[in-house]
């Protein structure tokens, strides 16, 4: 059977995600500083990394949305539904879309629940899709939430994108007539508050703030043009420690992904207001270039780095993270007073 030209976008994307990752990123976590406390009076033994959140998750961290839809991104999913199950962590399925419209790529999906099949999975569908398609998704993988994804910048310079936005009434309808919980993602270009605020009025209660700093899609689509004719595009957007910034004193659940390399990232996404941190190109990229069982320990030794984190600093929860001493930089502290945001 030919590719479909769905099928193959996915193959590129993994690729291009992969050529363009960067071991340092610019999601703006070099610009907040934890202050280190000489008197933790803490011990690792009473640090709780359960997230605020009722999913019942017990790390701070989830695999974010990554692949599928074609035979070697399924390959992909199914590892990564192995690293899931033995993280003992959440995982999100990259955009089911490309299996509605064929439903013989479905596998390429399916392979996430079968090597994960106790673990909470997000399904994923794009915000133009109505409820119909999203309960598809949802029974397809046997869901336990959603994830619909906001990726206007990423269709715009897409060579065969979309070409309409018009998504808030089916954002509206998703999280009224879907039956598991419902988070609504940018997939790297972050939000202003404002946005969000139209978010909480159509009735959704958690969002993952996707900032610019890790996998650009700009970036990516950019390279998939004949001409490259949109590479003044690669900063577009709100950092994700931006966007962190947007988000704080909201009434919603906040999650965190975008650029997110180490576990002191984590801590300074949780200090800024994050419940939850998502991770994506940094699994792909240690999958690829070391395989599963070094990306295994590899993560293994990343969770309980953010357990000794937090005894450093002096703090046993989430909550108590959030009056840990820290400063923003100059910079970042403009961009705050600049859009009026509160304090941290």
């Amino acid at each position: 059977m030919t590719q479909s030209q769905q099928s193959h976008r996915k193959d590129e994307h993994v690729f291009l995600a992969e050529k363009y990752f960067k071991a340092d990123a610019n999601a703006g976590f070099d610009q907040i500083r934890l202050l280190h406390r000489a008197l933790p009076e803490t011990a690792l033994a009473d640090v709780d990394l359960t997230p605020p959140l009722p999913f019942g998750w017990r790390w701070p961290i989830y695999i974010n949305a990554m692949t599928g839809g074609s035979p070697q991104t399924g390959k992909l999913n199914a590892q990564l539904g192995q690293l899931a199950n033995a993280l003992g962590v959440a995982i999100a399925s990259g955009s089911q879309s490309v299996a509605l419209h064929d439903p013989e790529l479905s596998s390429t999906f399916t392979t996430l629940r079968q090597h994960n099949p106790d673990g909470f999975i997000f399904a994923n569908i794009g915000a133009g899709h109505d409820v119909q398609a999203t309960m598809k998704a949802v029974t397809m993988l046997q869901a336990d939430a959603l994830e619909v994804h906001l990726n206007a910048a990423q269709e715009v310079i897409m060579p065969e994108g979309d070409r309409d936005f018009l998504w808030q009434k089916n954002i509206q309808a998703i999280v009224a007539g879907v039956s598991v919980p419902v988070v609504v993602k940018e997939v790297g270009n972050g939000f202003i508050r404002e946005d969000l605020q139209t978010l909480q009025q159509l009735g959704v209660r958690y969002v993952d703030v996707g900032g610019r700093g890790g996998t650009n899609f700009a970036i990516i689509e950019n390279a998939r043009r004949p001409q490259q004719d949109f590479g003044y595009m690669r900063d577009w957007g709100q950092t994700t420690a931006e966007s962190l910034l947007e988000a704080r004193g909201l009434p919603l659940a906040i999650l965190a992904t975008g650029g997110v390399r180490s576990p002191l990232d984590v801590v300074k996404a949780q200090r800024l207001g994050a419940q939850a941190v998502g991770i994506s190109g940094l699994v792909l990229h240690h999958l690829i270039q070391t395989g599963y069982s070094a990306t295994l320990a590899y993560f293994q030794k990343f969770l309980h780095q953010i357990r000794q984190l937090y005894a450093l600093l002096g703090v046993t929860n989430w909550r108590a993270l959030q009056t840990a001493p820290a400063l923003l930089s100059t910079e970042l502290e403009h961009y705050r007073r600049a859009r009026n945001l509160p304090m941290i």
